[in-house]
Formats: structure tokens, C-alpha cells, sequence
């Protein structure tokens, strides 16, 4: 076999259905979120991100700056290791302690990022819990899938949030069957939230785990950043919570959040946990600023809010067709691979927008799309040129508008 003959063939068939995906090479500027530079080969140009997942700038904030400047100051950088063989650093306690709080359990367990902490703790549970059952919502999260196929533990994938369907399978189970229901709040492609309340009525009413992904969520909703769960008061209702200190919080890293027998069963059989080198104590402490701060303020959300509605208002009345929903994700709608990833370059090159397009395999071929997540650090300015450039570009793509650009 001719094996760099065959990486290429395949690599020309991405390229060829839109598909191939292209990293921006960007440098973002401390302080001046969400502006960055964004280098091509020895030129640079000045870019605006429109696609970031730090959807509250929290990766810019003062305190989190301050707080990795005095670990990194008093600690060093690395944490030497495995927890399991060098130790836990301080900050790493510290952190787990902020989380319970957060969302109410009394213990949480750090990862090296939200992929791997689904991975992990969906794999061991499946893998551990004699007889267990996962029922995962059919559009999770590519980690909950790849940790609930690693676990080899029998599954079943109910249709998106249709809780017929999961009763339906939830009923065909033997009553003592271990049953685990695995979903997220907020799906970050459509921008659609899970009826938690109804999930965890069927999960009492069938002896079932509940395993909630917030993902998207932690940082962005309820009074203290708990996610939606938190939002609907419905924190106790869930067995376990999976989030990520690398979107609204800012820095990187997942945990999960349970009860401490829970907690202490994933870190004793979860080889990755066990196995993986910790997060560096000055990237723990970031987090924990960040979470304390937005446990305190919400500031930040009612910005991010805010500019939200403006956006979604802006593209009805410009007839740019975006999934109407409930969370603060704005798909924009092409329907086309090669016009996405053209629309894309065009923003680019041309208007100084960076918006990475969302081509298969993240969503299913024919809904293409651009994915754009306003920020309370995105100005007037900002909204005012992002609209006009794909107003600009809807016009010359010869893609389709909504009625509303007629009224």
C-alpha cells in the first residue's frame, strides 16, 4: 500500500466537498477581546472573532489574568505530573471545592479538558456498573459518544429531546436494570436546551441515573453561572454534572460534579484521570477567579444577552435566515458546503470577520452553517459590520432570504 498516496486521496476528497478544514492562525490581544491579529504567512491583518467559545471574554478578565500571574509566580508552571503520582497542587482543591459550590453536590473531580472529562467518566461508569444501560439523546456531544462506545456497556440512543421516545425505551427495560440517562442543556450546534425537569421525572420514575452535560451552559445561565440546571432549580435532580473551564470560564480544562462517593469512584477506576498529567496550578486558578467572579456578577450575562437579541434582531430584519432558539448560539443557515466555507474566507479576507464555518461531519450534510456567539465585549461597531458584511455576501451567494428583508 502506497500509505502517503492514500492520506493524500483522502485529504483531495475533503478539499473537494468543502469539507477540509482550515485553522486561522490567530494572536488574540490581551485586553481588547474580541480583536486579534490573525497571521498569513508574514502579513497580518487585524480580524474580529464572531465564533468564539470564551463567550463572556472571561479569558481576558483582569482577576483570571491576576490570579494565573500570582500562581505562576508562586507556584511555577507545570504540575509535575499525574495527581496519582505527584500529588494534588493546592489549587487544584481549591477549584474542586468552587465547583460543588457552584453546582450544589458535595464534591467535584477535575479533567484536562470537558472532551476528556465525558470520556472518562461515562467510559468508567459504563464499563464499572454491572448491567448498566446508557441512553444517550442522539445528538450528543462527540465525547459522551466516544466515552459510552469505550465503555462496551449495553446503549440506547433515544431520539433529540423526545421524551416519548425516551420513556418508550426507558419502560421496554427491566425494572432493576442500572439505567443511566446521558444528555446536555444547551446543544451547541442548534442552540436548542433539554427539558431537564421532564428528563429527571422520567428518571425517577424508572430508577435512573441522570448524567447532564452543561458544557455551554456553565457560566451563561442561573444566578451564579451553575448552567440551566441551576437556572430551573433543578441542581439536586441530577445525579452527575459535566462542564468545562474552557468556554464562558475562560481558561481550560472539565470536571465533573456529584456526589462525593460518586466523584471518588471515577477517580479511583477513570483512566483518564488517573493516567494523564494534572492541569498546570496557574490554569486552576484562573478558573477558580473566574468562577468566583460570576458567581458574584452578572454583568457579563445580561451583556452577552443583550447583544444577543440585537444580533438575532439585525439578521431578521436583513432576511439572513438563523435558527430561531432559546440559548445565546446563533447558526446562520447556508445549506452548502462550498458556500459556507466561501462565505467563510470571504468574511476573512475581505471584511476582517472571522466566523469558522460548520461543515459534515459536525453537522449533518445540507445544514451547513455559520455559527456565530456575540459576546458583551462585541461593540455597536462590531455588530453594525458583521451584518452588513453578510448582507453584503447573501446578496452575491445568491442564497436564499427570509420575508422579513421585504418589510
Amino acid at each position: 500500500m502506497d500509505y502517503q498516496a492514500f492520506f493524500s486521496s483522502e485529504l483531495d476528497k475533503l478539499r473537494d466537498e468543502g469539507n477540509y478544514r482550515v485553522f486561522a492562525d490567530l494572536e488574540r490581544e490581551r485586553g481588547n477581546f474580541p480583536k486579534a491579529d490573525n497571521h498569513v504567512g508574514e502579513a497580518v491583518r487585524k480580524v474580529t472573532i464572531w465564533c468564539s467559545n470564551d463567550y463572556l471574554g472571561m479569558g481576558q478578565h483582569p482577576s483570571v489574568l491576576g490570579a494565573m500571574h500570582d500562581a505562576l509566580d508562586k507556584v511555577g508552571a507545570g504540575a509535575g505530573g499525574t495527581r496519582n503520582i505527584s500529588g494534588t497542587t493546592h489549587h487544584h482543591v481549591l477549584l474542586e471545592r468552587e465547583l460543588a459550590d457552584l453546582h450544589g453536590k458535595d464534591a467535584a473531580l477535575l479533567f484536562t479538558s470537558g472532551y476528556v472529562s465525558n470520556w472518562a467518566a461515562l467510559g468508567t461508569l459504563g464499563a464499572k456498573i454491572p448491567g448498566l444501560v446508557i441512553l444517550s439523546d442522539a445528538l450528543n456531544h462527540a465525547s459522551m459518544i466516544e466515552g459510552i462506545r469505550h465503555s462496551k456497556a449495553q446503549r440506547i440512543i433515544w431520539k433529540h429531546n423526545d421524551l416519548a421516545d425516551l420513556e418508550r425505551h426507558l419502560a421496554s427495560l427491566p425494572a432493576n436494570q442500572p439505567k443511566l440517562i446521558a444528555f446536555e442543556s444547551v446543544y451547541s450546534m442548534d442552540g436548542d436546551i433539554a427539558p431537564i425537569k421532564e428528563i429527571c421525572d422520567l428518571a425517577d420514575r424508572y430508577n435512573a441515573m441522570t448524567y447532564l452535560d452543561e458544557v455551554h451552559a456553565v457560566g451563561m445561565y442561573g444566578p451564579r453561572g451553575g448552567g440551566v440546571a441551576e437556572r430551573e432549580g433543578l441542581m439536586d435532580r441530577v445525579t452527575i454534572i459535566e462542564g468545562t473551564l474552557g468556554k464562558a470560564f475562560g481558561v481550560m480544562g472539565g470536571y465533573i460534579a456529584a456526589s462525593t462517593e460518586v466523584c471518588d469512584f471515577v477517580r479511583s477506576f477513570a483512566s483518564g484521570f488517573i493516567f494523564t498529567t494534572a492541569l498546570p496550578p496557574a490554569v486552576a486558578a484562573g478558573a477558580c477567579a473566574a468562577i468566583r467572579h460570576l458567581k458574584n456578577s452578572n454583568k457579563e450575562r445580561l451583556g452577552q444577552q443583550e447583544a444577543v437579541a440585537q444580533v438575532r434582531t439585525r439578521l431578521d430584519a436583513a432576511g439572513i435566515p438563523h435558527i430561531d432558539n432559546p440559548s445565546h448560539i446563533i447558526p446562520v443557515m447556508v445549506g452548502d458546503p462550498v458556500k459556507c466555507k466561501w462565505l467563510s474566507d470571504v468574511l476573512m479576507n475581505r471584511y476582517g470577520v472571522y466566523i469558522q464555518p460548520i461543515n459534515y461531519p459536525t453537522v449533518p450534510k445540507g445544514t451547513e452553517r455559520l455559527r456565530i456567539t456575540p459576546s458583551p465585549v462585541h461593540t455597536q461597531a462590531d455588530i453594525d459590520h458583521l451584518v452588513g458584511a453578510l448582507t453584503e455576501l447573501w446578496s452575491q451567494c445568491q442564497l436564499a432570504r427570509l420575508p422579513m428583508a421585504a418589510q
